[in-house]
């Protein structure tokens, strides 16, 4: 049974109350999927501070439209900031007011001109969009503060969980106390997280002309999670007449959710890894096994699937760390070679190559792709190679890292 994450702090959390202590310079931005604790973190991260703290939420219907009441509250943390240390002000879900972005810049630049040091706080569940109103208006006024959905490291410290739970059920920590019944797990993530992500975010995120197209989509890239699959090809499997172009725009959007992603070939050349069949890749294997419907045992007994959920747990692993900015992710194939995953990381090149159960050494793959691009290092995960559970309970840095360690 897993056990309550009370006192549990992701290592974000610190790095936050850094930049609050820190005179007032920049708006901190909290983005990042639903449901990976962005509003516990900086809750936790401001309960300690000595200066007042205003929280407040626009994840209101009735607040819709109503850029006013940005005003509002600004105004009323003001007071709190004036005469003081100061104020933290945190705006929760911001991406939900239109215009948000220019009601923001007016009110920083006006406290920046009175020098008020007043903080602020701005959190979204949908990073494309709050990156669209950060780019369009407040450009060299905020650094961000990405959350990932949960590692393996942070499940198994605050719930105990064993490697193939983690592998299984994925890192969302609410739904951690509901494993011990899967229905009602797996009813959690499709309603309160897979349908709320598309729903609510993502279709009030862009312009959606085939949202059933969308969704269909999702549940194809969940199904094929790991696999290689072309535009032309996953067009075929939705039956739907469309182009490959809406196909890699609602792939981006996806991504932009934190849900799923379509990885490039590795070629060396951006331009010809663009142009390449993605490989597809779930963020979080919770929303692969959810859309399978299947049991853990289930998972666990069907070994070719199994195989496919633990190179699906190494690649939303290392895709988690693209998003945070560590490094680059790509695949690699060239005729009958393949290398699952190339993680380029600086001017650091790394093979990693996945096997769920014994395997050799040597691999003609990572042999051919060793010879054609020299990377630093080539590593297998599991099989004689390093354990899964070493390989998912360090930070993909340590593996592909500037210098080996």
């Amino acid at each position: 049974m897993s056990k309550e994450r009370t006192a549990f702090q992701r290592p974000q959390s610190a790095a936050l109350v850094a930049r609050l202590n820190e005179s007032r310079r920049f708006m901190q931005v909290i983005a990042g999927p639903r449901q990976v604790g962005k509003t516990t973190l900086v809750l936790q991260a401001t309960s300690g501070l000595d200066v007042p703290v205003r929280y407040v939420s626009a994840d209101e219907p009735t607040l819709r439209g109503n850029a006013n009441w940005i005003g509002q509250q600004w105004a009323i943390a003001r007071l709190e900031a004036r005469g003081k240390k100061g104020a933290v002000l945190v705006f929760d879900e911001i991406q939900k007011i239109p215009g948000w972005s220019e009601t923001v810049k007016r009110l920083w630049d006006e406290d920046t001109r009175a020098r008020l040091p007043l903080k602020v706080v701005l959190l979204g569940s949908a990073p494309l969009l709050i990156a669209q109103g950060l780019t369009e208006s407040l450009a060299g006024r905020f650094e961000t503060l990405y959350l990932p959905h949960w590692s393996f490291a942070e499940m198994r410290t605050a719930f105990s969980w064993t490697l193939d739970e983690y592998v299984f059920y994925g890192g969302y920590p609410g739904a951690a106390p509901l494993i011990t019944e899967p229905a009602r797990w797996s009813r959690y993530i499709a309603d309160s997280l897979i349908e709320t992500s598309v729903s609510r975010d993502l279709l009030l995120m862009s312009r959606v002309d085939k949202p059933a197209l969308l969704r269909r989509l999702f549940e194809l890239v969940c199904r094929y999670s790991g696999q290689v699959l072309s535009y032309t090809k996953m067009l075929g499997q939705l039956q739907d007449v469309g182009n490959t172009v809406t196909l890699a725009h609602y792939l981006e959007l996806l991504a932009g959710v934190g849900m799923v992603c379509g990885l490039h070939k590795y070629a060396g050349d951006v331009a010809r890894s663009r142009g390449s069949s993605p490989k597809l890749q779930v963020l979080n294997t919770a929303l692969m096994t959810t859309v399978y419907g299947v049991t853990l045992d289930e998972a666990h007994e069907d070994r070719e699937f199994w195989g496919r959920l633990v190179e699906s747990a190494v690649g939303a692993h290392l895709a988690n760390a693209v998003m945070t900015g560590e490094c680059e992710l790509y695949y690699w194939r060239e005729r009958n070679h393949e290398v699952d995953f190339v993680v380029r990381a600086g001017r650091e090149l790394t093979a990693i190559e996945v096997k769920s159960g014994r395997a050799p050494l040597a691999h003609a793959g990572t042999a051919a792709f060793v010879k054609a691009f020299k990377p630093q290092r080539s590593l297998l995960v599991g099989g004689d190679g390093i354990a899964l559970e070493d390989f998912l309970g360090q930070p993909v840095s340590h593996w592909a890292c500037a210098t080996d360690g």
